[in-house]
């Protein structure tokens, strides 16, 4: 032996990282930009559905709570619920950025 020990920091056999690739699955639930642009498109040309007006003006008037349970019986889910009220939240904000 040549006086190391087999313990600490750097102890064993010295190797080399491998680079992966990424896994399909790594990249699941990401929106595409082609997907991206038609959504908003369709959310141009149809408009917002009358659940989603209701929740616009729940949150204009502070009641997120109320707008979330609502979301929540209209979509399934917690998740989803939440997903919705932010994006309904964003589409609020960049309306009155539009306005003024």
């Amino acid at each position: 032996m040549s006086g190391q020990i087999a313990v600490g920091l750097k102890k064993g056999h010295k190797v080399d990282k491998r680079e992966t690739l990424l896994k399909p699955g790594a990249r699941k639930g990401r929106c595409g930009k082609r997907v991206k642009l038609i959504r908003d498109l369709v959310r141009d040309v149809a408009g917002t559905a009358p659940y989603e007006k209701r929740m616009m003006e729940l949150l204009k008037t502070g009641r997120d709570k109320r707008a979330l349970k609502l979301s929540k019986r209209k979509l399934g889910t917690h998740v989803r619920g939440k997903k919705k009220r932010e994006e309904i939240g964003n589409l609020i904000r960049k309306m009155s950025a539009k306005r003024a």
